[in-house]
């Protein structure tokens, strides 16, 4: 036994003799089948989801070399095992996400799940979107399928308030620790985020395939690290745990409908694809005997299905199974307003629904100005159930007896009559509607509506003669000593805050609210009430951390409230692009700041700044070609130039500021007008001064070279390798971050959030130009080299190629190139770089349809001739190599007619094949070449294929074809055929 299992037996057996020693981790290393034994125990210690987080934690710790340099975790036997049992202890759990979720965190289930996709031999560098899972091994494509249904699930899941948990005395060492673990989880729903919708376009795949799944079990992946999987066996059709076709799929339609009902809000048809993926969920629950590798809360899909159904207005009210959600919202949708609120009055006997439901239909109603008077009279009827059940009344309902007049008085008697039962009342909803009815005469100040109660038939019934006679006296009493001369209350929301108002109803009011002044007057209620800090009421307010600590240096507690709440909820406006509202919080807190701090002042002034400047893109990048005021350029510049000290600044306000003039072609300013010492201190502007200075000079290579050096270098130095950082062997894109070299002026990371930040095509073409160049050196393949504009202006060696890291190259062009599309999707250069980079990673069928793209582009669809600097011989030869991988060697044969010298050896060759997966003699009327079709004729008579030979010797015998036509005449039947062939391979691959 070692010293250290020694120590844990003795301290143990001293303290508590009767309790089982529990396992440590670096046992499992020693003995290969204790993991199987201790997870088949009743209640294991550690318990399952604790060994995978010690496992992974050990697995992940960096080392430290001779030079006392912290290096990334060490790739080497003992850290695999480790990570492989974590991977076995999910195997054991059978991956249920439902569990791993709620005992991990994101960070170690996203290092868990990574880890799966690399035993599992998902191929590196490839985007999941872009794998056929048909013809992928079943556990791989099982493992892709668990990754991505995680991180649709993890998006939905993310945006559920949570409750922040406060730090206790013992706890206060370790918030650096928290504040790092919420920072890598903000970095990872980031990229989660990003990428939401090739994970829906993978799992939309998913529920496509009709064949039974396998996952990875214990054995399984014991036979991996044995090495077996060479010999298939891992890799077979039946090897891990079989999972039926239905089981996944009801299990991915649930977690689809989840993420597209999460969408919903900010884009309502999405609803609809919500409503049928959770009616094929349950359609496949009922049709599934065993649901043994189902985990869904059947309850949340009843109300994703209710909500669902609600708000696409698929209910008819006269269903026998119509449920009481359904007929209100039907009757809402129909504006059969009388008949919500009897709806109303009849559910406070029978309750069937929940009140959180009722109020949010309120909600929706107070936001309709003409309906006020249906809002009041819902109001009375949720305050009667709230008073039949003894809660507190609501604070709308308080504010509505303030001054109610006599009709809304008598409605509340109606109200109260029609909800206690007619037969045998109980006596709780008896006792609580008499003190309801006392409450109501207290909060009465007119006379002769307390005396319109006080005589009412259930007034006189509820309560004895005695507490009539007491109550009608106390209001006597009272209206005796009222104050007739008290100046009115000026409006709604000037309203004092009572003793029996619930905090908890208030601070609902706080977070629903984007009024500043409402905002402040539910402060001064709440901080009358109770004395906390309230920007902690909702986990999903936070302000940059750059500000924090100015912020809660506020010593006015609610002046700090106010501040952090108001900038809070300005930022959320600016992320879900309400500029309006955020307008209305920034300027508030403005005013609010400059009347006690400087430096507070310049930090709203510069958010502001950031919020108008997001503005105007967004207006841009929806169409709009109005140029920025002048003003705001102005303040742009004067924000690039500020110089004060002790100022928390975020970076990020620097760097969009910086894409802004970038989009806006003020590269003057950049490259003449910007002090040296922003550009050394600033990374942003650096960029941003090169990148200008480089677009500026393009027209002429040669005069743009030194500028592009410098960019050349500044990129490169972004994309390398610290020289103490090691590849890791199985090359999992996941530990590219961790690789990142601080060497360069930003991480690539960073980089690429900043690329996505600019709309302008010279910029874009540069960078795409820049990262072509750079893939193509570090790849060092001349044969299947991307093309690009403006090559020639960058250097064509590299003195450390092996600094650079090839993936993460790699994969930035990929994503610039993708990114540049989404903003033009018709640029013929980036259509034909993107169809190169299908083309170099052989996806020949997306190559080809990029390809055609191009050309159809820049001839209104085939319509007239391609340009020849478009259909180069080098794109011409790809498009015909992409024909021949795809088995269409027709239409190979008709390609090398369009080079400029025809290539009779490729498309003889081709015209041999006999195993053709195109239309192959309806293609024959596109030929024009008569050596080609001579060819044909010769090969279909020595086949004996008399009906094809006809169709070529028909082909060869027109007319326009005849050799003795003048050159002009052929010219037009060659440019005939080719625009009818071109529009035809269209058609096939659009």
């Amino acid at each position: 036994m070692s010293a250290e299992a020694a120590d844990r037996v003795a301290a143990v057996t001293s303290s508590r003799p009767g309790t089982p020693l529990q396992t440590s981790w670096f046992e499992f290393l020693l003995d290969d089948s204790l993991l199987e034994k201790h997870l088949q125990k009743s209640n294991p210690d550690p318990a399952p989801v604790q060994l995978i987080i010690q496992f992974l934690e050990q697995a992940s710790k960096p080392s430290v070399n001779e030079q006392n340099q912290v290096q990334p975790p060490a790739d080497n036997r003992r850290n695999r095992t480790l990570k492989l049992l974590a991977l076995k202890v999910a195997a054991h759990m059978k991956w249920d996400l439902e569990v791993l979720e709620k005992g991990l965190t994101i960070p170690v289930l996203n290092m868990l799940l990574n880890e799966l996709l690399c035993v599992s031999k998902v191929p590196p560098g490839v985007k999941h979107v872009d794998l056929d899972l048909s013809t992928l091994p079943p556990t791989t494509a099982m493992a892709v399928i668990i990754y991505n249904r995680w991180a649709i699930r993890t998006i939905v899941l993310s945006s559920f308030p949570e409750k922040q948990t406060k730090p206790g005395p013992h706890q206060i060492n370790m918030l650096n620790i928290v504040q790092q673990e919420k920072e890598m989880t903000e970095n990872i729903l980031t990229v989660l985020k990003e990428q939401a919708a090739d994970s829906i376009s993978v799992l939309e795949g998913a529920v496509r395939l009709k064949k039974d799944f396998y996952v990875h079990t214990m054995r399984t992946l014991d036979l991996l690290a044995a090495d077996t999987a060479a010999n298939g066996e891992t890799e077979s059709s039946t090897a891990g745990l079989r999972i039926s076709a239905d089981e996944l799929h009801c299990q991915v339609h649930y977690d689809l409908g989840g993420i597209f009902f999460h969408q919903g809000c900010t884009d309502l048809p999405i609803y609809e694809k919500a409503r049928d993926h959770f009616r094929q969920t349950k359609e496949l629950l009922k049709k599934l005997d065993s649901t043994v590798h189902v985990h869904l809360d059947e309850k949340r899909l009843a109300g994703y299905w209710n909500a669902c159904r609600a708000l696409t207005g698929d209910c008819d009210p006269s269903d026998p199974q119509t449920t009481p959600y359904d007929q209100i919202n039907s009757l809402i949708r129909a504006h059969n307003y009388p008949a919500v609120i009897e709806a109303f009055i009849k559910d406070n006997i029978s309750r069937s629904l929940p009140n959180h439901f009722r109020r949010s239909v309120l909600r929706e109603f107070f936001k309709i100005k003409p309906l006020y008077e249906v809002c009041h009279k819902l109001c009375v009827c949720n305050g009667v159930r709230d008073a039949l059940e003894g809660e507190i009344l609501s604070v709308r309902f308080q504010q509505l007896l303030l001054k109610p007049s006599k009709e809304v008085v008598d409605f509340i008697l109606e109200v109260c009559t029609r909800s206690l039962e007619k037969d045998r009342p109980s006596e709780a909803s008896r006792r609580n509607m008499a003190n309801f009815l006392k409450t109501l005469c207290e909060s009465l100040e007119d006379l002769s509506l307390v005396f319109v109660v006080s005589s009412h038939k259930l007034f006189m019934e509820l309560l004895k003669e005695e507490e009539r006679k007491v109550l009608v006296e106390q209001m006597r009493k009272r209206s005796a000593t009222i104050n007739l001369s008290a100046k009115p209350l000026p409006s709604f929301y000037d309203i004092p805050a009572s003793a029996s108002v619930n905090i908890g109803q208030l601070e609902q009011q706080l977070i629903l609210s984007l009024e500043p002044r409402r905002i402040r007057q539910i402060l001064i209620e709440l901080h009358g009430l109770a004395e906390r800090p309230f920007w902690r009421v909702n986990s999903k307010w936070e302000v940059p951390p750059d500000y924090i600590n100015v912020i809660l240096g506020i010593k006015d507690n609610l002046t700090k409230d106010l501040v952090y709440i108001l900038m809070a909820k300005g930022l959320h406006c600016i992320s879900i692009k309400d500029f309006a509202h955020a307008r209305q919080l920034f300027s508030a807190c403005l005013e609010l700041v400059t009347e006690f701090s400087p430096k507070l002042r310049q930090v709203m002034l510069n958010e502001i700044l950031l919020m108008e400047v997001r503005a105007h893109e967004t207006m841009a990048a929806e169409g709009s070609k109005e140029r920025p005021p002048p003003d705001l350029v102005s303040r742009v510049r004067g924000y690039l130039e500020m110089r004060i000290h002790d100022l928390p600044l975020r970076q990020v306000v620097g760097e969009e500021c910086v894409a802004f003039m970038l989009n806006w072609r003020e590269n003057d300013y950049l490259t003449l007008q910007v002090s040296p010492s922003l550009v050394m201190n600033n990374p942003y502007i650096k960029l941003g001064q090169l990148l200008a200075s480089t677009c500026k000079e393009l027209p002429g290579p040669k005069e743009s070279r030194r500028t592009a050096k410098e960019l050349w270098d500044v990129v490169v130095q972004i994309c390398s390798i610290s020289i103490q950082h090691k590849r890791n062997s199985d090359g999992r894109i996941g530990l590219i971050k961790q690789r990142e070299s601080s060497m360069g002026i930003l991480h690539r990371s960073k980089f690429i959030t900043f690329i996505k930040k600019i709309r302008e095509p010279l910029v874009l073409t540069t960078l795409i130009s820049l990262f072509v160049r750079l893939h193509s050196i570090v790849r060092d393949d001349i044969v299947n080299e991307v093309t690009a504009e403006h090559l020639s202006i960058w250097p064509s060696s590299l003195p450390n190629i092996q600094a650079v890291d090839v993936e993460a190259v790699a994969v930035t062009v990929k994503e610039l190139v993708s990114y540049a599309l989404t903003l033009n999707p018709n640029n013929q250069s980036w259509l034909i770089t993107q169809a190169d980079i299908y083309f170099v990673t052989n996806q020949y069928s997306a190559a080809l349809n990029l390809y055609l793209q191009a050309g159809a582009v820049c001839s209104d669809f085939f319509t007239k001739a391609v340009p020849p600097d478009i259909y180069t011989d080098q794109v011409l030869k790809r498009m015909i190599k992409c024909c021949s991988m795809l088995n269409c060697h027709t239409q190979v044969a008709v390609l090398c007619q369009f080079l400029r010298e025809v290539d009779y050896m490729t498309a003889f060759k081709a015209l041999q094949e006999q195993n053709s997966h195109d239309a192959m003699d309806s293609f024959y009327d596109y030929i024009w070449d008569v050596t080609i079709l001579e060819y044909l004729t010769h090969i279909h008579h020595k086949r004996g294929e008399t009906e094809k030979r006809q169709i070529a010797i028909k082909a060869i015998g027109q007319t326009e074809l005849n050799t003795s036509n003048p050159e002009e005449v052929l010219q037009l039947a060659a440019q005939k055929r080719k625009k009818r062939f071109l529009q035809a391979m269209a058609k096939l691959y659009f």
